[in-house]
């Protein structure tokens, strides 16, 4: 039997582990070098947040040959979450970060996939960074205490210079970005101020650290008529969140093998499936919408949540002078 044979669950676990995974990657070659898929089955993956963004880049990552994993995850399936996130009503009322390991030993029963179902916490993240070779990090941020996590993860990341990419989806729009901290040494490129995230409101915070530039008009106007009411839940597309999986299957890779990559890789599948003059259109919505959404929010918010990163700082700095 060659490794291109193996056709049957049986014949797949009678294989050694070496064997196992050698017919696994086989189709990755000539693509993926030799040298970096020997990279890629050593490295240690921190998986922070298993539900959208981070529950798309379980499986894509077991298949592109990792066999490490830290699964880190607070939250259980819900009903509302199946429209995007990678679970069926059989996972329902289940942890996160479990069925993300379950499936990943489903893809290879070799793999080492550690739950951490208290998610990331001020407790345990330094420990958490500290396995990791490569954080990706799908924090949820529409809780206080998510963004207080996200906000934990970065700052030690930071401190232990390990690289970490993460991801925004708005509408149809996936914004992944790479805060490569083995070589930037300020979380979020400066857009928070010490403090911050106690001093401002959840919004204002979400707003300051997302890609601001990449924010789709039509997501601009879902805020708009959403943000006021209180139990205002964000909608989230499975055609943006799925994005971040396919995406990350290569930024891993560029990371681990020790390159570089930009900060921002942005894709709006809505825009981009729209005909030459309806792109158009679309590009100057989301001007409209975004100086309507700016018009709509009280000034210290809007300030506070969008005023470009240099302008921020010296503001806060002179009202701390000053106070």
């Amino acid at each position: 039997m060659t490794l291109l044979d193996v056709c049957t669950t049986e014949q797949a676990r009678e294989l050694g582990e070496e064997a196992f995974y050698a017919s696994l990657t086989q189709r990755n070659k000539g693509l993926v070098s030799a040298a970096l898929q020997r990279k890629i089955r050593d490295a240690r993956l921190l998986i922070a947040g298993c539900g959208s963004i981070g529950g798309a880049t379980v499986q894509p990552l077991g298949r592109m040959g990792y066999r490490q994993f830290v699964l880190a995850d607070v939250g259980m399936y819900e009903l509302n979450n199946l429209n995007r996130q990678n679970a069926t009503v059989d996972d329902l009322g289940q942890n996160k970060a479990s069925v993300g390991a379950r499936n990943l030993r489903a893809i290879n029963p070799h793999i080492k996939a550690e739950v951490v179902p208290e998610g990331i916490t001020a407790a345990n993240v330094a420990a958490l960074v500290a396995q990791a070779d490569v954080i990706v990090d799908g924090v949820d941020v529409t809780t206080a205490s998510g963004l207080a996590a996200k906000v934990h993860l970065h700052r030690e990341a930071c401190r232990q210079r390990k690289p970490l990419v993460t991801a925004w989806d708005m509408a149809g729009m996936l914004a992944a970005q790479c805060f490569d901290y083995r070589v930037v040494r300020s979380i979020f490129d400066g857009q928070l101020m010490p403090g911050d995230e106690d001093r401002l409101g959840t919004w204002e915070v979400i707003f300051r650290i997302a890609p601001r530039g990449y924010i789709p008009g039509e997501m601009y106007r879902e805020l708009r008529r959403g943000l006021s009411a209180p139990d205002y839940s964000v909608p989230q597309l499975v055609e943006a969140a799925t994005q971040f999986g396919a995406l990350v299957a290569h930024m891993a890779n560029v990371l681990v093998d020790g390159r570089t990559l930009p900060r921002t890789v942005a894709v709006d599948i809505h825009h981009v499936t729209m005909t030459r003059g309806r792109r158009v259109v679309d590009h100057l919505a989301r001007q409209w919408e975004r100086a309507r959404f700016l018009r709509y929010l009280p000034p210290a918010q809007a300030w506070n949540g969008f005023a470009p990163g240099p302008a921020y700082r010296a503001g806060r700095r002179f009202s701390l002078r000053t106070s």
